[in-house]
């Protein structure tokens, strides 16, 4: 949550003007011999928006991740469920559809089940390994379309495993703001994760008191919802517990945070709904 120009330092900004965009994000866990462990990814130096940071794999939502024909390739949630979850109209799967393929195309990682048999993709075999690392970078660059890795490889994309934990808005003030919904997810066996050397340049897989710590001392940078999200998992001490507590979670009361600014427009500080001085910020 990087700090934008106050209206000290740019008068023409007007931050009503700036839309929200819908994104999704995935906590992605696995169990590992001292607990439960989380993947992240650290952004570009060059990023325009939290640079540098620690965050979980995601990204905007786009326009083909919410078509009938997207639709078609996931099992076990249609849009209307997942409408209802996220209490909107239509397009709701479209979030858990953006969450996959950002997943995919960050970390490496598909939560998808082959036709044919059921099971879950797997990239144990070299050959296959390697043909989906390919379909990763083209889906990143644009050349090749989710649907179209489906209707290649024969997949289903596996929505009903996926379970919403989290909304977090962009504060107002902010050049770039979205509303994303956070997601959590079990990584599939025979799936090694790695950040993709372009929006993303390190990665690691760490426990949420380890990440938690880590940020508090300075080691890795986080934005608020991140460590809000990491906070969820501290409460769970294994997968099954977070799973399940996932999905009581129900519908999220979404999480605005608000900028505080100093006499010249300059950002001072970040503050939480649940904190002092919250109702006195604009938002």
């Amino acid at each position: 949550m990087s700090a934008p120009h106050g209206p000290g330092k740019d008068e023409d900004f007007d931050p009503r003007a700036i839309p929200i965009r819908p994104a999704a994000t995935v906590l992605l866990v696995r169990d590992a011999p001292r607990g439960m462990e989380v993947f992240m990814l650290r952004r570009t130096l060059s990023a325009v928006f939290a640079s540098g940071m620690y965050v979980f794999p995601g990204g905007r939502v786009d326009d083909s991740d919410g078509t009938d024909e997207m639709s078609k390739c996931c099992s076990g949630r249609n849009d209307s469920q997942a409408s209802a979850l996220l209490r909107v109209p239509k397009g709701g799967l479209a979030f858990w559809v953006a969450a996959i393929r950002e997943c995919f195309e960050e970390a490496g990682v598909l939560l998808a089940t082959h036709n044919a048999t059921g099971n879950v993709v797997q990239f144990s075999d070299p050959g296959t390994a390697d043909r989906f690392t390919a379909a990763r970078h083209r889906i990143h660059e644009g050349d090749l379309s989710l649907i179209d890795l489906c209707q290649q490889e024969d997949l289903t994309l596996v929505t009903d495993d996926i379970h919403y934990v989290s909304n977090w808005i962009t504060p107002l003030g902010e050049r770039r703001r979205f509303d994303t919904k956070f997601f959590l997810a079990r990584a599939p066996e025979a799936q090694d994760p790695l950040h993709d050397d372009k929006e993303t340049i390190d990665s690691l897989w760490v426990r949420p008191e380890e990440a938690l710590a880590k940020c508090e001392a300075g080691e890795l940078a986080m934005l608020p919802p991140t460590i809000g999200n990491l906070r969820f998992l501290l409460e769970h001490g294994s997968i099954d517990a977070a799973m399940e507590a996932a999905q009581q979670v129900g519908v999220p009361t979404p999480v605005q945070p608000r900028l505080r600014y100093d006499a010249d427009g300059r950002v001072t500080g970040v503050v939480m709904p649940w904190e002092q001085g919250y109702d006195q910020l604009e938002g």
